[in-house]
């Protein structure tokens, strides 16, 4: 931050604190209650997503000339950090419709897919983002996923797998090389609907944490795509992966600061509350150094993550940033969430308090876009390179 703007990174201005606001209460009024049967339950309710797209949070930097709020990834954050502190599940799916997918079309896109897709991705259309094969993960373009052109179309043949948004999207974009002996230089970007054919969605994962978010495999079998639907050019699939990654990797950040606080303000009611020796646990030192470690840690994660989202919006460079604020804030949510099972003592280890779940759903930030050693490698090449 410059010595011309003293202001914090994490204060919001007054748009965003009305912003801020309304997807908190949103989160705790219409999410909340759910948020339990939706992870036993493996499944998102449509009618959370739809209520999304009618919050307008599913749009946050598309153009408002398409119909969304014309607003910046930290306005982006802040949906997505206070979603993912009632519940990280749907977060993320807010997350890869913003920070991912829309962030992407908005970027690379010519003008009629714009106005083809934009405003659908503001109002009712969910959207998944496919880059992930089973042997292409952190070598992220070593993909099998071929594209042969065929007059006025192409056809996709391969698997895709652990694709977010997966089982309930219309709208999925999709990577897929023309030229495998190009290596990376073949890699290319398509615009796939649902109701393509030869297009379809298969297994849905059964996993640890996020449950209610969907991690699906997808098949092409001569999945016919239009030229038309080919996002920026031919051979720049990576350029525009790569780029995209970048901001993900501060949507990512900022679910894990939410999931964290919210870690935290569920130990923190708990602990006033728990009463031990005729008095509340929280009147005890050890307790309060426990929650005050805690605090410090998800604090730190946070300026990493506004710092990030803040060099993003001015238009400088924030790779190393965002990489660093991913990294942290990763084991942060993962430590925070720990320690707060920890404060809820017995009770912490069962499903009756929310503890348990914010710790199994922590466990994927050191993992999805972008592990925590692509990260430190990141970090590392940047600040090294002379």
């Amino acid at each position: 931050m410059s010595e011309t703007d003293p202001t914090p990174l994490t204060v919001d201005s007054a748009e965003q604190a009305i912003f801020r606001e309304s997807v908190r209460n949103f989160a705790q009024q219409a999410v909340g209650p759910h948020v339990r049967e939706m992870d036993e339950a493996q499944t998102m309710r449509r009618e959370l997503i739809d209520a999304a797209f009618a919050l307008g949070i599913m749009g946050i930097e598309i153009p408002a000339e398409y119909g969304g709020a014309g607003a910046d990834i930290a306005t982006a954050i802040i949906a997505i950090e206070e979603i993912a502190a009632v519940d990280p599940s749907l977060s993320v799916c807010v997350d890869v419709q913003n920070t991912l997918v829309n962030n992407a079309i908005v970027r690379w896109a010519n003008d009629e897919q714009k106005k083809r897709y934009l405003p659908r991705l503001c109002s009712d259309m969910l959207a998944s983002y496919c880059l992930s094969e089973s042997g292409s993960g952190s070598d992220a373009f070593a993909l099998r996923t071929r594209a042969v052109e065929d007059g006025d179309s192409y056809r996709l043949n391969g698997t895709k797998m652990w694709i977010t948004n997966g089982a309930e999207a219309e709208f999925y974009l999709m990577f897929a090389t023309v030229d495998p002996e190009a290596g990376y230089r073949g890699i290319t970007a398509f615009l796939i609907e649902r109701d393509f054919a030869g297009f379809s969605v298969g297994k849905k994962e059964d996993k640890l944490g996020i449950r209610a978010s969907s991690t699906v495999t997808l098949h092409m079998e001569d999945c016919v795509v239009p030229k038309s639907n080919i996002l920026g050019e031919v051979g720049k699939g990576y350029k525009i992966a790569i780029e995209t990654l970048n901001e993900g990797r501060i949507g990512i950040s900022a679910q894990m600061i939410g999931l964290g606080r919210g870690a935290l303000e569920n130990a923190r009611r708990y602990i006033l509350e728990r009463r031990q020796f005729g008095r509340a646990i929280a009147d005890f030192q050890g307790v309060q150094f426990q929650f005050a470690e805690a605090a410090t840690q998800l604090e730190a994660a946070r300026l990493l993550v506004y710092n990030a989202a803040h060099l993003k919006d001015a238009g400088l460079p924030f790779l190393t940033e965002a990489a660093m604020a991913k990294l942290y804030s990763s084991r942060a949510a993962e430590r925070i969430a720990s320690q707060c099972v920890e404060l809820h003592g017995g009770v912490g280890f069962t499903k009756e308090y929310a503890a348990e779940k914010f710790y199994r759903d922590a466990k994927i930030g050191s993992i999805y876009e972008g592990t925590s050693n692509m990260q430190l490698q990141t970090i590392a090449k940047n600040l090294l390179a002379e």
